[in-house]
C-alpha cells in the first residue's frame, strides 16, 4: 500500500542480504532499525524517538540503542522518563514496538538521531558492549 499523508512511512531500503544466513533476531533487529530511521525522518528538531510500552504501566523508553542475541532475543537500551537506565529484553516472536515522538530530553543539545548509528552496527551500552 503506498504511503499517504495519513499513513506512516514504511522503510524504503530493505536490509541488505547477508553473506551468511542470519537468525530471526538479527533479521528483526535490521527491520526495526529501518523503521526507526523512517520515523526519525518525520520528527522535528525538538523531538527524539522513544518507545512506549503497550498494555503496561512501564511508561516510555527513550531509545539509545538496540541489540540482539540470535536466535531469539531483541533488547532495547535507553532511559525512562526519570532518566534512569532502562533495558527491555524480549523474544522476537513477541515483538511489538510502539515508536513515539518525545520532546528532546536535553534542550541544550540537538535532538539525538539513532537510526543511522544503529544501522552502522552499534550494539548498545555506553561501552559499546551491549551492556545497559
Amino acid at each position: 500500500m503506498p504511503d499517504t499523508p495519513d499513513t506512516p512511512n514504511m522503510p524504503n531500503d530493505p536490509p541488505q542480504p547477508a553473506a551468511e544466513p542470519i537468525g530471526p533476531a538479527q533479521s528483526a533487529y535490521a527491520r526495526i532499525v529501518q523503521y526507526i530511521r523512517a520515523f526519525e525522518a518525520q520528527l522535528d528538531a525538538g523531538q527524539e524517538v522513544a518507545m512506549g510500552f503497550a498494555g503496561s504501566e512501564a511508561g516510555v523508553l527513550r531509545i539509545e540503542g538496540i541489540g540482539f542475541f540470535d536466535p531469539d532475543l531483541i533488547t532495547f537500551y535507553g532511559r525512562d522518563e526519570a532518566g534512569q537506565k532502562t533495558q527491555l529484553i524480549q523474544h522476537f516472536s513477541q515483538l511489538s514496538v510502539l515508536l513515539r515522538a518525545a520532546p528532546v530530553a536535553n534542550t541544550s543539545a540537538p535532538a539525538r538521531r539513532i537510526g543511522f548509528v544503529l544501522q552502522a552496527g552499534w550494539r548498545g551500552g555506553e561501552a559499546g558492549d551491549g551492556s545497559a
